[in-house]
């Protein structure tokens, strides 16, 4: 109110305008609905009852709907959690990803397109995952990747470590793996002898593959086909986008073939 003051009398004064105000609106709701014709008034109150009723269910959509948003949230997390930030340069050079199934063996691959870079030779990068049936659920079996041809000096899956020695010798280098998105294409690795595994590097290889397999059925599933809404953040902040997601074997039927859209 451009900073001037009420006086008591003037915020009672209006205070009181305010609620006769709302009384007036509410009886000339009740005099709209006693002036209808008696049929007329029937079917506005059959109309009435059916609009609580949508609003009821609108409330449990909305509810449900914070629910799901909350669940794939989550299942996106390790999808972004691999993305650091000395990736981001070299993934300004992404120009498509499609992924498509693949009949021998089964499963189903990615393919990574990039424009000529800087930090490797491929001009596309794949990643490969074999499925078998076990009970009638596909199980993975395994997952290959591309290997990346760095150039030299731009890895960015490892890291060169220089320790200083005495003066009489040369420094001491050595290279150790750091974290990556491209690490994606470098997947775990089943050994050919199951018995040379213990117990306990059995379970951290079986999370491993579970993790990477929870990656790319979102990558598969949410990401790709959306592609355009992620891009724009709209799936982020259009809140009746989660209402536009298809079923997911309804989106594995209509994508026998490669997926056209861009990531």
């Amino acid at each position: 109110m451009n900073g001037i003051e009420l006086s008591s009398e003037d915020k009672a004064i209006l205070v009181e305008t305010l609620k006769n105000k709302l009384q007036a609106l509410a009886e000339q709701h009740v005099d709209v609905l006693e002036s209808l014709a008696p049929s007329v008034r029937k079917r506005v109150d059959v109309l009435m009852e059916i609009q609580s009723q949508h609003d009821e269910l609108e409330v449990k959509f909305f509810e449900e709907k914070a629910a799901l948003e909350a669940k794939y949230q989550k299942l996106y997390g390790p999808l972004y959690s691999k993305i650091h930030e000395s990736d981001e340069e070299a993934l300004k050079y992404l120009k498509d990803i499609k992924w498509c199934r693949i009949d021998d063996p089964k499963g189903f691959k990615f393919e990574f397109f990039f424009y000529t870079n800087p930090f490797f030779k491929n001009q596309v990068l794949t990643k490969t995952y074999h499925m078998i049936d076990e009970d009638d659920e596909p199980i993975l079996e395994k997952a290959i990747g591309t290997e990346i041809e760095w150039h030299p000096g731009y890895c960015l899956t490892q890291e060169v470590l220089t320790k200083e020695s005495s003066e009489s010798t040369k420094p001491i280098t050595k290279t150790e793996e750091c974290e990556s998105f491209f690490n994606f294409f470098s997947p775990p690795q089943v050994p050919d002898d199951d018995a040379k595994i213990d117990e306990n590097t059995a379970e951290e290889l079986q999370n491993q593959m579970e993790r990477d397999y929870d990656i790319a059925s979102t990558l598969r599933d949410k990401i790709i086909p959306h592609a355009v809404s992620w891009f724009t953040r709209e799936a982020v902040q259009d809140e009746d986008y989660g209402a536009s997601w298809v079923d997911d074997e309804e989106e594995d039927d209509n994508n026998d073939e490669y997926s056209d859209e861009e990531a």
